[in-house]
């Protein structure tokens, strides 16, 4: 199979590198406006630099859009028209309503998938199937500053992604009440909750570290995860307690979780490679990615 990657930014390079990687990839090929960029990307990987988005579409047979936001519906426009399927990373367009658009000229028999990437790490998985009836549920992504991102608030840029876990993976099919949300660009906490579980997110760019975590409390069980890490501990409740001198003391049951630790990136893009050579839908669909932007955008 052939791939493109239109946009040779921080993702679009690690896209450029982890499809180098495969095996089922017949050849890599890349377009940027800057023709520097795309060269010194070609050198790196070994793939094939094009002079066009046109000419680029016309080679593979599959593509990953890669490019600023306020550019996704205008290249992807282009990539479906062209019968190409396509890998869009979050968000899939500039807003909802663009987003929207975007839904209406999607063919139905094409490939067409967003890269909420936080789907494809194995501790999401692990905790999809340890939870039941979850009371309550805490994601923190928090940033120091970063330069990179300069056309999105910090809802669209962190926040989405723990967005898309909730309400399209963990809570998928229910409703959300009591949604309020306070903050500004740069910090954001956001509370929803869904029948009996209250859930928490929280997104900073102001912090001094880098934050990636999850907390999970239902009856007998709590559930502690580190995104980055990819590290998994289950605390369950002892079955007895003991009273000493008139202090409580009790012992811990605490499991820690093996997982088999994976990038995320090469996952997802196996995924899609595999969906578009099976003609199958691809996890996180331009529907829930157009919810996603909703959620977003509420501002409560």
């Amino acid at each position: 199979m052939k791939i493109g990657v239109i946009g040779t930014g921080n993702m679009g390079r690690n896209h450029v590198r982890v499809y180098s990687e495969m095996r089922d990839v017949e050849g890599v090929y890349v377009y940027d406006p800057d023709e520097r960029a795309a060269k010194r990307m070609s050198e790196s990987f070994g793939a094939a630099s094009c002079d066009s988005i046109g000419s680029l579409l016309k080679k593979v047979d599959a593509v990953s859009i890669c490019v600023p936001t306020r550019y996704h519906f205008d290249v992807t426009k282009e990539a479906v028209e062209t019968g190409v399927s396509c890998l869009i990373e979050k968000p899939i367009a500039s807003d909802s309503e663009e987003g929207e658009r975007l839904l209406r000229i999607i063919p139905e028999d094409l490939v067409v998938g967003v890269g909420h990437i936080e789907r494809f790490n194995p501790i999401v998985r692990e905790i999809k199937n340890l939870i039941k009836t979850p009371r309550y549920v805490d994601i923190r992504r928090h940033n120091p500053a970063s330069s990179r991102i300069t056309d999105a608030g910090v809802v669209v840029d962190l926040m989405i992604h723990d967005i898309d876990l909730i309400w399209n993976y963990f809570f998928d099919g229910q409703q959300s009440s009591d949604l309020c949300s306070l903050g500004d660009d740069d910090l954001r906490k956001m509370i929803a909750r869904f029948n009996g579980c209250v859930v928490s997110l929280s997104a900073s760019r102001i912090a001094c570290r880098k934050i990636r975590t999850i907390h999970v409390e239902e009856e007998g069980i709590t559930i502690d995860g580190d995104f980055m890490n990819q590290e998994l501990y289950i605390y369950r409740k002892p079955d007895k307690y003991e009273v000493e001198n008139t202090r409580y003391s009790q012992e811990n049951i605490i499991e820690k979780v093996q997982v088999n630790k994976v990038e995320p990136l090469k996952e997802e893009l196996k995924t899609f490679i595999d969906c578009v050579r099976g003609g199958r839908q691809f996890p996180v669909t331009p529907d829930q990615a157009v919810l996603n932007l909703k959620i977003a955008e509420q501002d409560v």
